[in-house]
């Protein structure tokens, strides 16, 4: 549709008609195309000089670019409000590409403590050997000042967080950016783009693990990084250059479930505040981690900042991890299966998945327990939900 992202839609039609191109005439197809082709022709090589330099905008690999790909960037482009993005092979790729744009050997970047594990480690695991820092900060974001210096180029913050659900403010973290001219990377993934917009608030840099609820499916593993042109390309030249480009057929996926965006977020929020009520009044459950109860301590952040809590909760089991496991044994609705975001509910045990191979100061730093089982989830009927939790916990 022609300026869709220059028009003033709702966020569930731009998920639908986002970066289509128009389909009014004969004979048109209404869903993209998978262009499987790993490489393009030119019509001279006049033509591919004109590429090489930079003077046209012509595909030449599938690594470099696609249609279909370009159709998936362009509809989360406009569904987050931001000029461009790059889709990616996997969440980490977009995460890892994002980083290393903003990041040379030398640089520090300050990120928040608690984190999908695969960031944590590629920070604590990675980062070092080449020669950058990692400074951490909580999600209060307290003593945020005393870590930036000279070197500091970036802050790197998710919200709400996996898998305890803790929020950061996006206020104050976009203004302590700002202020010490340092690039702002905000992980989306657990909001996703109907629940908040950082870019509007003046985030340089968002990614999403599309694996999760932008797809919706559970069947492609897909990343995405959304910004401004400029930051965008150093993304794409990051992405060519260590190969996390996307499969057109995952990018098909990705367009096909993002339609479905807003209505399954709107049912997910509902099943999943009614899961935390009755897990909250359970007697064997020590505490629920989901930002709509006003038990939980960034509650009134939420209602603040975000339009919904989301679809994922976390709770903590009296017993600790001898409970935890007979309760995941015990489900048969819920699949107990890592990721999250899609149409199924699971649970998983945050120590055997995301944050395995952490210290226990580490775990105690992410708030995870041994008892902590996360919980995604989907849009089932919520009555069903909460039957099976009943029976898991008896």
């Amino acid at each position: 549709m022609k300026n869709i992202t220059e028009r003033k839609f709702g966020p569930q039609t731009r998920a639908i008609h986002g970066g289509e191109p128009s389909r009014h005439g004969v004979n048109g197809p209404i869903v993209t195309e998978i262009i499987r082709s790993s490489t393009f022709t030119f019509s001279s090589t006049a033509e591919m000089k004109l590429w090489a330099e930079g003077k046209n905008k012509a595909y030449i690999y599938t690594r470099y670019g696609n249609p279909t790909l370009t159709v998936a960037q362009k509809k989360i482009a406009a569904l987050e409000g931001a000029e461009a993005a790059v889709v990616t092979s996997s969440g980490m790729a977009a995460i890892s590409s994002s980083l290393l744009a903003a990041l040379k050997n030398g640089d520090e970047v300050i990120s928040t403590a608690q984190l999908y594990g695969g960031s944590y480690r590629l920070m604590r695991d990675i980062f070092p050997n080449m020669g950058i820092t990692v400074r951490q900060v909580g999600t209060d974001l307290a003593d945020l000042e005393s870590l930036a210096n000279s070197r500091t180029k970036v802050l790197y913050v998710e919200t709400p967080t996996n898998p305890t659900l803790r929020l950061v403010d996006i206020h104050k973290a976009v203004a302590f950016a700002k202020k010490h001219k340092l690039i702002s990377i905000i992980d989306n993934t657990f909001a996703t783009p109907v629940l908040q917009n950082p870019i509007a608030l003046g985030y340089d840099m968002v990614v999403h693990s599309a694996t999760k609820s932008l797809a919706g499916h559970s069947d492609i593993i897909a990343g995405v990084a959304v910004g401004n042109s400029n930051w965008m390309e150093r993304v794409r030249q990051m992405v060519i250059y260590l190969g996390g480009s996307m499969d057109p057929g995952a990018a098909y996926l990705l367009i096909r479930g993002i339609k479905t965006l807003g209505v399954r977020v709107e049912r997910q929020c509902e099943n999943a505040m009614a899961v935390a009520k009755f897990l909250e009044s359970h007697s064997r459950v020590a505490r629920v981690h989901y930002p709509g109860l006003k038990s939980h301590p960034d509650h009134a952040l939420a209602r603040k900042q975000m339009r919904g809590f989301g679809g994922m909760l976390a709770f903590d089991l009296k017993g600790g991890l001898p409970a935890a496991r007979r309760f995941c044994d015990r489900v048969q609705l819920f699949l107990l299966a890592a990721s999250l975001g899609g149409v199924e509910s699971l649970v998983i045990m945050p120590i055997y998945s995301s944050h395995y191979n952490m210290s226990n100061e580490e775990l105690r730093r992410a708030g995870v327990s041994p008892g902590t089982v996360r919980v995604s989830i989907g849009l089932e009927d919520k009555e069903d939900l909460i039957e099976d939790l009943k029976q898991a916990l008896r």
